[in-house]
């Protein structure tokens, strides 16, 4: 589980074939002094087991399966692209973002980028804006961002200037495509509502209600 709160930027180092999945090694200035062999990191936004971790020379290993090659933009990798990086969450530590999976569910396009005062309005198309909602939660490669605005199939996020230094979002060029990770609290309702109609009081109406939706 992640916050969505970027701890680093990495640099790709190499991609190779290992054993059915693609390895990547990831060079960054990430602290790994508490990272050990099968811990969780994300990359993107994709959640990622660490299979090797060299503290000193700051890097570490990730296999990449195939299914996870094909839902998400890891496929798309090449040596020296850089990608956002963030260790499993601590019970300890503060929840500064929302509370992100690291299993994406769809590959957005960026499809428009403005300068707004002194940060910039980025526009996403996705396949489905069934989760997303104004002022709800949106993880974009791994970034917990809230949603400015909704219509059809694209929503809108505002980027801070803290935000576009640290994430590299304001790099990315119009049709870029990027991870995409909804909120987990939404799919969750539906699939309470979808599965328990007939068998409890949860339901649609129950939630509008009580100002859920």
């Amino acid at each position: 589980m992640f916050t969505g709160i970027v701890e680093a930027r990495g640099q790709i180092v190499s991609i190779e074939p290992h054993r059915g999945f693609m390895r990547l090694k990831i060079k960054s200035d990430l602290d790994l002094g508490d990272v050990a062999v099968g811990d969780s990191i994300s990359v993107d936004g994709a959640c990622l087991t660490a299979t090797q971790v060299d503290e000193v020379a700051h890097e570490f290993c990730a296999d990449v399966s195939p299914e996870s090659l094909g839902v998400t933009t890891l496929g798309e990798m090449k040596p020296g692209r850089g990608v956002n990086l963030e260790k499993a969450l601590r019970l300890d530590s503060r929840l500064g973002g929302h509370l992100v999976s690291g299993h994406v569910d769809c590959v957005g396009r960026l499809v428009e980028k403005r300068v707004s005062g002194a940060g910039f309005l980025l526009g996403f198309q996705v396949d489905s804006t069934r989760y997303v909602i104004v002022k709800g939660s949106v993880a974009i490669d791994g970034v917990s961002l809230t949603v400015n605005r909704v219509q059809g199939d694209r929503f809108w996020v505002m980027i801070i200037p803290h935000t576009a230094a640290l994430t590299g979002l304001t790099g990315k060029n119009i049709s870029d495509r990027v991870n995409v990770e909804f909120d987990l609290i939404g799919k969750y309702v539906e699939k309470f509502i979808t599965s328990s109609k007939d068998e409890s009081r949860l339901n649609e109406a129950l939630l509008k209600e009580h100002g859920f939706i």
